[in-house]
């Protein structure tokens, strides 16, 4: 029987010592989790980089490549699919795609092997004579069984995080998605153009200069959260922000709505996800995906939530990231160390490969 190990999330080589698998504790058990598996899925942000250039970022992250790809059996393949902070990986390709053949659309799994960027050649040197290749936007796991990174999802969702407001912003230059069906292409003309931006600030700056990160983001969250743990300066922050949320209403850029908590913010990830996947016209009874952090469905959680018109699951496998502003206890969807377990059959299943993280280091400034 076939094991297939999917994890995301991951953001190697972030600027601030996010990313746990930097840690000894983590890694070895992540290393440990390897053993006895067929396929290892890489479903996006696997490096981070949004906070520096390229290389920078691939050097921290090769000690973590070279050690999972020491840790999976002989035999096991690797795919490799890019999310939003490391689509810099897959970018050449697609663009060679559009010059090459621009009638021949990506459809919800196009491969190539790792030749295709500078990226994908180190990380596949990284994991030594494990085979490493390419699928984008998603990836087939069984027949049954679709998982993509889940950053499609940011042109839906409700929240006004920068980049749905940013890909609103761009929509009104490429136009607003179809109401009945999209391709791929639909969702990347708003997005490429956002993510080769992102990608010029990143490669342009200074070792050590700073740059929009996820620290800013979670710091923003805890300031304007609406969990009831606000500071006065975010409650009041918070109080404003129906008038700029009706602003960007008004001028196209939504639809977005002003309640921020965590609830709402799971709530709208996986509303926006099943309104991708029938957009795309996903005819599949599991969907996994990453990008939100979220994992689920855990035990707590409302199933219903989780299942897009009767049909379809949804599975996240969660990060591999541990935000001082964001509670990771155990019963938290975003405690790192989690991945989704899929076998030759039987549904894809979230589990626990890391427990302890240990002590987090100081940060890199």
């Amino acid at each position: 029987m076939s094991r297939t190990l999917v994890i995301s999330d991951l953001h190697l080589g972030a600027r601030r010592p996010v990313d746990v698998l930097r840690r000894p504790e983590p890694l070895r058990a992540l290393c440990a989790g390897l053993a006895g598996i067929d396929r290892l899925v890489l479903l996006g942000d696997v490096v981070e980089l949004r906070q520096g250039p390229l290389g920078e970022a691939l050097a921290a992250a090769r000690p973590v490549l070279e050690a999972i790809g020491a840790a999976l059996p002989a035999g096991a393949e690797v795919v490799l699919t890019a999310g939003n902070h490391d689509y810099a990986l897959v970018a050449p390709w697609l663009a060679a795609r559009r010059l090459e053949d621009a009638s021949s659309p990506l459809g919800l799994e196009a491969r190539a092997d790792a030749s295709i960027s500078a990226g994908t050649r180190a990380i596949a040197a990284w994991l030594g004579d494990r085979p490493l290749s390419v699928a984008y936007p998603g990836v087939w796991l069984r027949d049954d069984v679709w998982a993509t990174h889940g950053h499609y999802l940011d042109r839906l969702i409700t929240i006004p995080t920068f980049e749905r407001l940013a890909a609103g912003a761009m929509a009104r230059v490429v136009g607003r998605l179809p109401d009945d069906h999209a391709e791929a292409e639909d969702f990347e003309a708003a997005l490429a153009p956002m993510y080769a931006w992102l990608d010029q600030i990143a490669n342009g700056r200074a070792a050590g200069g700073r740059w929009v990160s996820g620290g800013a983001t979670a710091r923003a969250w805890r300031l304007l959260s609406a969990d009831g743990r606000a500071p006065l300066r975010g409650k009041a922050l918070a109080a404003l922000l129906p008038l700029g949320i009706a602003g960007l209403n008004l001028a196209g850029i939504g639809p977005v709505k002003g309640k921020l908590s965590s609830e709402e913010l799971r709530r709208a990830g996986l509303l926006a996800m099943g309104a991708t996947i029938r957009l795309l016209g996903v005819e599949a009874p599991w969907v996994v995906f990453g990008h939100t952090h979220c994992a689920g469905p855990l035990a707590w959680m409302d199933g219903a939530e989780w299942r897009v018109n009767g049909t379809t699951q949804l599975v996240n496998c969660g990060c591999w990231t541990q935000e001082p502003a964001i509670d990771t206890s155990e019963q938290s969807p975003y405690r790192p160390g989690r991945a989704v377990l899929l076998e030759d059959d039987g549904p894809p299943r979230l589990v626990p490969v890391a427990e302890d993280f240990g002590e987090r280091p100081e940060a890199i400034l």
